[in-house]
């Protein structure tokens, strides 16, 4: 990918988006269904819920607008008919939006930086509550009873991302929602929720080569065998109170010495694991076996700082134990790099912007995480951004932006970036 990642993103988005299906019939439809998403987007990507507002009095004054050059919004629509329109569009109407984005960064060789254990890619799995209210709902939350019988009502997703032990910078693909299915009684949960998620994405990733990571809650004999069926690999914590047939037998074990050991030192740590291989999951006759691992993990003065335990299917040895539970241990980005700054750092994705009547609140929350994915590849792709939010924090650099699409016109997203870099004499990485 080049430095036109913007323009080619934006440029995939518009013909998604064209091709919605739009049931409006007369006046009602006079702005079109790729003008209404993509509306929508661009207040995400910009991180303002006044950009649409500004960019009318942008087009009132000089003619022409950011609005249209940049995000290619032919008519401007209000707020209240985005969320009217939008409520009827399901989420996986621009999942293709992330196939085509990672796409584009695996054919340029970015994904490459982002190979771990055994050249593989690192996918953690974890579930996002976005939502909550005891009033407002819809047919798609979830719901909760308490002893006071009021009910509280939710909205979670699994998010899927791409991590690597050594990079800040994550790679969301598209999510999996956990609401009421079809045809069920029980409520959904998250596990169900990912189960999902492999049935309808798994094929068409499995080819990268890819490690699931996850907590205690995905290591278990089900969830680990659809993971195997889907042909990924698997790394989860695996936890004593809820796999004590597991542990009992490492009890065993232990005792007659036939768990290896192994020590080694990294920068002023010292990390210290115990492994064994072909190890039964739970105590039934028809269990799977794993390979379990433990990581201890002590600073200069000898205090413990990490303690943690997993289960994989990949065979642990001397020689890969360190990138094993270095992997495991990289769940965590999931929940630093992906969900605080969703939640914490502009993208305000707990902020209801429009809950709807069906898919409105889902649809809004993977608009959010696409914009967050746009500007994570801009990050890696694109000098110029680079070299302004290798200066700016990224708070400022959103309110710099906003604050120049708010007053000026831009033709092209590069002269936008050209007018940033040079207002701040950044120093631009020519390899």
């Amino acid at each position: 990918m080049k430095k036109d990642t913007f323009k080619e993103g934006i440029d995939y988005l518009h013909k998604r988006l064209s091709n919605l299906p739009d049931r409006r019939i007369g006046d009602n439809s006079f702005i079109s269904m790729k003008d209404i998403g993509l509306s929508a987007f661009s207040v995400f990507f910009t991180q303002s819920s006044s950009f649409l507002e500004h960019q009318k009095l942008l087009n009132k004054r000089m003619g022409k607008s950011n609005a249209k050059t940049l995000f290619k919004i032919e008519h401007i629509p209000s707020d209240n008919h985005i969320r009217d329109i939008l409520d009827e569009v399901p989420p996986s109407e621009i999942f293709p939006v992330y196939d085509y984005m990672l796409s584009r960064a695996h054919k340029s060789g970015e994904l490459e930086s982002y190979r771990h254990l055994d050249g593989k890619l690192l996918m953690p799995f974890d579930g996002l509550h976005y939502f909550s209210s005891k009033k407002i709902h819809c047919k798609k939350c979830s719901h909760k009873k308490h002893k006071d019988e009021t009910i509280t009502y939710t909205h979670t997703m699994v998010t899927s991302v791409l991590v690597h032990p050594t990079k800040r910078q994550v790679l969301p693909l598209p999510p999996e929602f956990i609401e009421p299915q079809d045809g069920h009684e029980k409520q959904d949960c998250e596990l169900a929720a990912a189960k999902r998620w492999l049935e309808i994405h798994g094929e068409k990733y499995a080819h990268l080569g890819v490690i699931i990571l996850g907590d205690d809650l995905y290591c278990h004999q089900p969830f680990c065998k659809a993971v195997l069926k889907a042909k990924y690999d698997f790394i989860f914590v695996c936890k004593p109170e809820s796999h004590k047939a597991l542990y009992q037998d490492l009890d065993g074990l232990s005792k007659l010495g036939t768990i290896k050991e192994i020590e080694f030192k990294r920068d002023k740590e010292v990390w210290r694991c115990r492994y064994i291989n072909q190890i039964e999951i739970k105590g039934d006759k028809d269990a799977l076996k794993v390979n379990w691992c433990e990581l201890e993990v002590y600073n200069r003065e000898g205090t413990r700082i990490y303690y943690n335990t997993f289960a994989t299917n990949i065979e642990i040895t001397d020689k890969n134990i360190f990138e094993i539970v270095e992997a495991g241990r990289t769940r965590w980005k999931t929940e630093n790099e992906l969900n605080n700054t969703l939640k914490n750092h502009g993208y305000f994705l707990a902020h209801n912007y429009g809950h709807g009547k069906n898919h409105l609140s889902s649809l809004l929350a993977t608009m959010i995480l696409l914009s967050f994915l746009f500007h994570t590849l801009l990050l890696l792709t694109d000098k110029r951004y680079k070299a302004i939010r290798g200066y700016w924090p990224r708070k400022t650099f959103f309110q710099q932006m906003r604050t120049l699409l708010f007053y000026m016109y831009f033709a092209t997203w590069e002269a936008l970036m050209e007018c940033m870099v040079n207002a701040g004499e950044f120093k631009i990485d020519s390899s």
